[in-house]
């Protein structure tokens, strides 16, 4: 894959660890196609401004049934989707419909560090030189 296309979202008591997290691996992300729902990809380009990246709408004005598009026109590569389990999220429907898009359509699909560090370290989004 020439410019992995990875979408980046997280709940919002798990922004800070997602903006953070980015920055660890920001030489892979500078190489990508991101695409982010509305506050956090607005706190991805406070910190990061280089990044090529689509703010969508916020996550419950649409910006997951965006993200959840692009799963279906298999127009992603991956999806870091760092969730908060903790908090009550009144748009619970949409991301549950969102992570079963990702499963449907075999998307690696991050929910914790955990798990995005096993997608990064796998090297399936390390930008390749033609």
């Amino acid at each position: 894959m020439k410019h992995p296309r990875i979408a980046l979202v997280a709940h919002d008591a798990k922004k800070d660890t997602l903006v953070a997290w980015v920055g660890k691996y920001l030489h892979v992300f500078q190489e990508a196609a991101l695409f982010a729902t509305g506050t956090t990809g607005a706190r991805l380009l406070d910190k990061y401004p280089d990044l090529t990246l689509t703010r969508l709408k916020s996550g419950p004005l649409g910006g997951d049934q965006q993200i959840g598009a692009l799963i279906a026109e298999e127009k992603l590569d991956a999806m870091i989707f760092f969730v908060d389990p903790l908090s009550p999220m009144p748009h619970d429907v949409d991301v549950k419909a969102l992570t079963r898009l990702a499963i449907v359509y075999d998307l690696p699909m991050a929910c914790n560090i955990g798990t995005a560090e096993a997608i990064m370290l796998s090297g399936i989004l390390q930008p390749h030189k033609p």
